[in-house]
């Protein structure tokens, strides 16, 4: 074994235990998910017993985590610099640990549109938070004011749009892989317009 297995070793050990004890689990409650006994948890979280690869797979299960997770070393990209896109005045962030999530920041200058043709459907979830201003959310055949600090979430295979109340305002949005792509293929077909 080198010094960096280990190190992972040790890692994983401590996870185990921090994911356990953050639950508010004694020995035996994690035991039991597990089904382990909880004197082979308490010699794994001590590094008295050999992790075994069956084993994490089930305390990942039981953690409600993944074997991934679990076993993570790579702490070298914790800062994330957005990707800028002027045109349409938004900055993305990607999810490293949800591949096809993405966080976009954008502010809005226009308020939604009148025509109920120009609202929007596609696969997928959104989340958004307005961090500055009032936004207004067309959802289907109703309409939302969300004010600064408050958050939406809704299926986006609801037709739906956003734009502003008045003024300038800025929102943080969480969109899954799918909505990302019904608003990217949305950005082509304006730009082609």
């Amino acid at each position: 074994m080198t010094q960096e297995d280990g190190d992972l070793d040790g890692l994983v050990r401590k996870r185990i235990r921090a994911l356990r004890v953050a639950q508010g689990w004694s020995l035996d409650e994690l035991a039991t998910r597990a089904k382990l006994s909880p004197s082979s948890l308490s010699r794994i979280e001590n590094g008295q017993r050999r992790l075994a690869l069956d084993q994490l797979v089930t305390l990942a299960r039981a953690l409600d985590t993944s074997l991934d997770q679990l076993v993570e070393t790579d702490t070298d990209d914790v800062i994330v610099s957005p990707m800028l896109d002027g045109a349409h005045g938004t900055m993305r962030w990607p999810i490293k640990a949800e591949p096809g999530m993405t966080v976009m920041r954008q502010r809005m200058t226009t308020p939604p549109p009148d025509n109920p043709a120009s609202l929007r459907a596609h696969s997928g979830r959104e989340w958004l938070v307005v961090l500055s201003g009032t936004a207004v959310l067309l959802l289907g055949n109703r309409r939302f004011r969300v004010e600064t600090n408050q958050a939406a979430e809704f299926p986006t295979m609801l037709p739906h749009a956003i734009g502003t109340a008045g003024g300038p305002c800025e929102i943080l949005g969480i969109f899954d892989r799918e909505a990302r792509r019904g608003h990217n293929a949305d950005k082509h077909a304006a730009g082609k317009a």
